[in-house]
């Protein structure tokens, strides 16, 4: 009961408003375009991206992912020096909603971790693309680059995911 005079409440404060259970869809609807997808990035269909800087590769989660993560409380990352391969897991993201594996869209070397998430979890809220990456790879297959998607490509997976669910 609660919730639903909170629910209330909240839907009038928005403007929002439902004229009968009938008509169940929204007047508006929170799509995930308010999440920002980068050029010069390529995306993982399990939502991590990879910029590639050289002899090294910088992973991250994408802003949608951490958009549905919510809050990072903790993140768990892999030794300097270990191996990632394709598809494995790597790591870890706790939220407050949530845990998820992190996998590595490339293989290769982990060569830097980003130690500031083991103080600074938040960084992959408010930073996903900059000040949280994860990791820093030396890839050991750069072609496994092409299999990822471009931008637009990865733009139009995440509308595609959000209407299927």
């Amino acid at each position: 009961m609660a919730l639903r005079m909170w629910a209330s409440s909240t839907a009038n404060a928005l403007g929002v408003s439902c004229k009968t259970k009938a008509q169940f869809l929204p007047a508006f609807s929170l799509s995930r375009c308010f999440s920002s997808v980068l050029d010069g990035l390529r995306y993982a269909n399990s939502h991590e991206w990879v910029k590639h800087d050289g002899p090294v590769a910088i992973i991250g989660i994408t802003d949608h992912a951490q958009d549905h993560l919510g809050e990072v409380v903790f993140v768990d990352l892999p030794e300097v020096g270990g191996l990632v391969s394709k598809g494995g897991s790597f790591g870890a993201v706790e939220s407050v909603k949530a845990s998820s594996d992190v996998n590595s869209p490339i293989s290769g070397e982990v060569v830097e971790v980003n130690s500031k998430l083991t103080e600074v979890p938040g960084l992959i809220n408010s930073s996903p693309y900059e000040d949280g990456w994860m990791i820093k790879i030396k890839p050991s297959d750069p072609s496994e680059l092409q299999t990822l998607m471009g931008p637009t490509e990865y733009t139009k997976f995440c509308e595609e995911e959000d209407t299927a669910h």
